[in-house]
């Protein structure tokens, strides 16, 4: 059995199941870990987080390049082209 290690902490269900999919098409062997607990009514992802990913350790640096990548991405504002048909659209 491989050693997983925690990689890194996860926002929300969205963001966890984005990763998996990337992840899974990318072969890359790894585990969502969910701080949910219905027990105690997700008391735990009040406190701690939604919850982490884990991976063998030598998928580090692949994983958190990926995961930078995607945030890059979202915080990429629309290019101008794109404002201008907005703008020809309301006309």
């Amino acid at each position: 059995m491989r050693e997983y290690d925690k990689i890194l902490d996860l926002d929300n269900d969205v963001q966890a199941q984005l990763f998996d999919a990337i992840l899974s098409d990318e072969g890359i062997p790894h585990l969502v870990v969910s701080y949910r607990d219905p027990a105690y009514s997700s008391i735990f992802q009040a406190v701690r987080g939604w919850g982490h990913l884990e991976a063998p350790a030598i998928y580090r640096e692949k994983i958190e390049q990926i995961f930078d990548d995607l945030k890059h991405a979202e915080m990429v504002p629309e290019s101008d082209d794109e404002a201008v048909d907005d703008q020809d659209l309301r006309r």
